[in-house]
């Protein structure tokens, strides 16, 4: 019993989100109340692809194939669901849980950005699932200088699902796992920020 226990322990802690500083130093961002954030999806693998574009090439391929327009339609979406669900829902989440919000603020003196480096869509199609999860990294620059790095942060595995198992759209999933990813990075940036 006790080592099916420790099993299960090690096997969540495993698939466990994980933030680390990775490069400078965020004591500099100590009584910052807000700051400007912006996002980066230009270097983005998604799942077993190489690189995005690869992914999006055969997706509307394969959906057009299906149904004529349906590959284009999907592919508006990929993109749309960016400003639309993933930002906002990053930025709601971060505010909720740090003394610091983020916005579009470029008066600031800092920048966040995020760098999403790994999407997994996931899937759910009724009879078997698997959840969204990102990965990033968070550049913390100054806004008039963006060569200046005062930090480099890194996220994993921020998981992307909804309560009750009905989030059959990739964008729900994925958007969940920004929210995850926002709220965690919050919490962790508190500490720093008081």
């Amino acid at each position: 019993m006790l080592l099916g226990v420790s099993a299960l322990l090690m096997c969540l802690n495993a698939s466990a989100q994980k933030i680390k500083v990775v490069d400078g130093d965020l004591a500099s961002l100590s009584g910052v109340t807000k700051m400007n954030v912006t996002f980066d999806y230009s270097d983005m693998r998604v799942g077993k692809f190489k690189t995005e574009k690869e992914y999006v090439d055969k997706k509307v391929t394969d959906y057009n194939k299906k149904e004529a327009g349906k590959g284009d339609s999907w592919h508006e979406s990929w993109v749309a669901d960016r400003a639309n669900r993933f930002e906002p829902d990053f930025i709601k989440l971060f505010n909720d849980n740090c003394p610091a919000s983020i916005g579009h603020f470029p008066e600031e003196k800092y920048t966040l950005i995020f760098k999403t480096t790994f999407t997994e869509p996931g899937y759910n199609i009724h009879i078997s699932k698997k959840n969204a999860s990102i990965n990033g990294e968070v550049w913390i620059v100054e806004t008039a200088n963006q060569e200046n790095v005062v930090a480099k942060v890194e996220i994993k595995n921020c998981p992307g699902r909804s309560f009750g198992g009905y989030d059959y759209d990739t964008g729900e999933r994925i958007s969940e796992s920004y929210a995850k990813a926002g709220k965690s990075l919050g919490k962790y940036l508190k500490k720093t920020l008081k």
